[in-house]
């Protein structure tokens, strides 16, 4: 079987910051952007990687989602324990570099894990965790 990981989905809070975060911080490609307002699904990926791509999403608008659960969303949000998403880089100290230059708010600086990875973290605008390993 070949199967690929296409796309994940983080949620975001405010479209355009998140915009700017991966676009301009990550130096993420910009593949889709559609809706208005808050209500916007913006597809980014990294350049050179076309089938590889995250959609930041605005997170309760499932008609499903409950007033509730909402309010969940919302707080977890705040506290960054929402979103998750793991990236990977072969210079891990020029990726953090560019990352803390661009005001992303540092979780981690780069450090060697007990359990064999190098890697540093990162909160973006809507407060998703971005850890950043370095391949080796």
């Amino acid at each position: 079987m070949d199967i690929t990981i296409h796309a994940s989905f983080l949620p975001h809070d405010d479209p355009e910051a998140s915009l700017a975060f991966y676009r301009d911080t990550l130096g993420f490609e910009v593949r889709n952007d559609v809706g208005s307002g808050t209500m916007r699904w913006i597809t980014v990926g990294p350049a050179g990687q076309p089938d590889t791509s995250i959609v930041l999403h605005p997170p309760a608008a499932d008609p499903g989602v409950t007033d509730e659960e909402r309010r969940t969303i919302t707080e977890m949000m705040a506290k960054g324990t929402y979103g998750i998403i793991v990236l990977a880089t072969k210079d891990l100290d020029a990726t953090f570099e560019r990352l803390q230059s661009g005001d992303a708010e540092v979780v981690q600086e780069p450090t060697e894990q007990p359990y064999g990875v190098r890697d540093c973290a990162f909160r973006d605008p809507a407060g998703n965790l971005i850890r950043v390993n370095e391949l080796r």
